[in-house]
């Protein structure tokens, strides 16, 4: 099958959506399907207010138009509602093609955040984006639930997957600082709820890994605290299995794939018990979720690195890819001719 793979978010942006999305593409690629993967760099760019590192494609309709009608998919999948997104869900609405989209990210809920709105408004967009699709792809049953509430009538809830090649148990030695490390990994953005997880009187060291537009404020108002960037997934997962706990404060992501990835590097989580933590670790023996996180981060230190490895293998990105083929709308061939 030749799919088309419209996204706003790609490489070389470092986040759970591009993890996820480029896994997705390799997967489907092994299993033997073409994937044309319509991305920010054939466009031209301007950088995306707060989030400098993110590319926004300017005006890409008539050129993303051309794109998908050379690529001539069988089925089209638009994965963001950025500017690629919207492009994309505009020439499959006049020419009639059935789509489906994908519910990653919390847009409503990041976008109060910065900027205080109701959050009724962002929803109202997002209904009306994915309104048009033939199915929204959600990345936990709790987003799903969600949705389901909110409007969202074409929901169904898609499992994500991880990497236990790249992600798995590497010793402790990548990083040199008095233990338990607390750690977190990730995008370093306010909606990630970093104070939380920073301002907590912890033994050891609090470790941040990981850029974004919040780091040089966080870096002054928590001196304490180490923060590093690393370069590509080598060096990705040896921080990962350096940890002792991975704490992940925040209340709005979708799934949060780092998660899997720690648990993957044998290191447990430690979380609020909200959407996210609770699809991904439930009442699993490999974490502890609790309101009050400074509690779960030590609770967490006493639980088995084996077992956290063993409950993260579960998650086969083959699985992963197979239940995304299910959901795709075929095109017809009259529709591929047009």
């Amino acid at each position: 099958m030749r799919i088309a793979l419209v996204t706003d978010a790609w490489t070389p942006q470092r986040n759970g959506v591009v993890r996820v999305l480029s896994t997705l593409s390799r997967t489907l690629e092994d299993m033997g399907h073409r994937v044309g993967v319509m991305e920010p760099s054939a466009f031209t760019t301007i950088p995306c207010p707060s989030y400098p590192e993110i590319p926004l494609s300017l005006l890409p309709g008539a050129r993303l138009g051309r794109m998908l009608a050379d690529f001539a998919p069988d089925a089209i999948h638009i994965a963001t509602e950025g500017p690629l997104g919207w492009a994309a869900r505009s020439w499959c609405r006049k020419k009639n093609l059935p789509f489906t989209t994908a519910y990653h990210t919390k847009f409503p809920e990041y976008v109060r955040a910065r900027t205080g709105v109701p959050l009724s408004w962002p929803y109202w967009v997002m209904r009306r984006f994915h309104g048009a699709s033939s199915t929204v792809l959600c990345p936990s049953p709790s987003v799903y639930r969600e949705l389901t509430q909110m409007g969202f009538t074409a929901a169904a809830a898609w499992s994500h997957g991880v990497d236990t090649a790249t992600f798995r148990p590497m010793g402790k030695d990548f990083l040199d600082l008095p233990r338990p490390i607390f750690m977190y990994v990730g995008r370093v953005a306010v909606e990630k709820n970093l104070p939380a997880f920073l301002s907590l009187d912890l033994p050891g060291s609090k470790v941040v890994i990981g850029d974004g537009p919040a780091r040089a404020g966080l870096m002054k108002r928590f001196p304490d605290a180490h923060f590093r960037i690393v370069n590509g997934d080598g060096e990705l997962a040896r921080a990962f299995s350096a940890g002792d706990v991975f704490v992940f404060p925040s209340l709005t992501d979708t799934f949060g794939l780092v998660m899997l990835e720690a648990l993957a590097s044998g290191v447990p989580v430690a979380a609020f018990p909200v959407p996210g933590p609770l699809d991904v670790i439930g009442g699993a023996p490999v974490g502890v979720l609790d309101h009050d996180l400074r509690a779960a981060a030590m609770r967490a230190l006493t639980i088995s690195p084996v077992e956290c490895r063993h409950y993260a293998t579960r998650f086969s990105w083959n699985r992963v890819a197979a239940e995304f083929l299910g959901y795709l709308r075929p095109l017809t061939r009259h529709a591929r001719a047009c």
